[in-house]
């Protein structure tokens, strides 16, 4: 009797040992490391190919080649406009004179429309001052007479010298690069400088060497009519340069506060233009030094 107890007791008890097992497997087991959805090591050879370079160096080497191909073309673009204007000068199919501040007015402009071109690294001010800076060096090598490029004397010299590069042209270019590596396109001081000196004051001498009779009564190498140009197409040529960088969202201004700064700006640009002080400071050093005084005042 006892022993068929105890061989019931053994079937209770195996019974659910059995039962507790078959529900322990139906359910889902959590391992305590999580190896079954881990990729097996992949073991490579060490190599100095580009897909071994991360994104970072990638995309540093996207804006070098980026800016570097900027530059060659910004660079093709100077030298075909003023190689364009000596050309026509040669043929004698434009004025010395006319030439030369058409090539004030243009190249100078275009070389600030094209900035936006440019990557945004922190490099990329520097590739653009590469355009004048070639220039810069053309015009000490003419200027020194080391070499003679007799186009370059007409379109950009008053008198076909070559110490007359030294002087208003050459400034003109360390401007173009003082802007181009101190301001750049976040900074609309920049823009009205280059906006005054190369539409005010380019515009100025074309109009008062064309319809400049009547001279002011404090320096008879200016006229009325050269002023006012200076003054209204200083401030449209500005405006214009302004909303460019706002369009492409460099900038973000309170226009009314902008018109009117631009306005008072070309104001004092234009008496500075007027005053008889060319033979000591050059109009192209100081109308961009008067902005840029005015700018930080307002």
């Amino acid at each position: 009797m006892s022993l068929l107890a105890l061989s019931r007791r053994d079937w209770i008890s195996t019974t659910a040992v059995l039962f507790s097992l078959s529900v322990e497997l139906k359910q889902p087991r959590i391992l305590p490391f999580r190896t079954l959805h881990r990729l097996p090591p992949v073991f490579r050879i060490p190599s100095f190919s580009s897909s071994r370079v991360s994104p970072p160096v990638l995309a540093v080497s996207s804006d070098v080649l980026h800016d570097a191909g900027a530059t060659a073309a910004v660079l093709v673009g100077a030298y075909s406009l003023v190689r364009g204007f000596d050309n026509l000068t040669r043929r004698n199919l434009i004025q010395q004179n006319l030439s030369r501040k058409l090539v004030h007015i243009l190249s100078g402009l275009l070389f600030t429309m094209s900035w936006p071109i440019f990557s945004t690294s922190t490099e990329a001010r520097f590739f653009a001052s590469i355009v004048p800076s070639v220039n810069c060096l053309r015009l000490v090598i003419n200027g020194l007479s080391l070499t003679k490029d007799e186009g370059l004397l007409k379109s950009l010299t008053r008198e076909g010298k070559p110490e007359e590069l030294l002087r208003g042209p050459l400034y003109y270019v360390l401007i173009l690069i003082l802007s181009a590596v101190i301001f750049w396109r976040e900074s609309p001081v920049g823009l009205i400088s280059l906006g005054m000196m190369c539409g005010g004051d380019g515009i100025a001498d074309i109009m008062g060497r064309k319809f400049g009779s009547k001279r002011l009564p404090y320096n008879q190498e200016k006229s009325w009519i050269g002023s006012i140009s200076m003054f209204i197409f200083g401030f449209c040529v500005s405006i214009g340069m302004l909303y460019y960088y706002s369009v492409l969202g460099y900038l973000e201004l309170d226009w009314v506060k902008a018109v009117q700064n631009v306005a008072l700006v070309s104001l004092v640009a234009t008496v500075v233009e007027s005053l008889p002080i060319a033979e000591v400071v050059d109009d192209n050093i100081s109308v961009p030094l008067r902005v840029h005084t005015v700018e930080k005042l307002c």
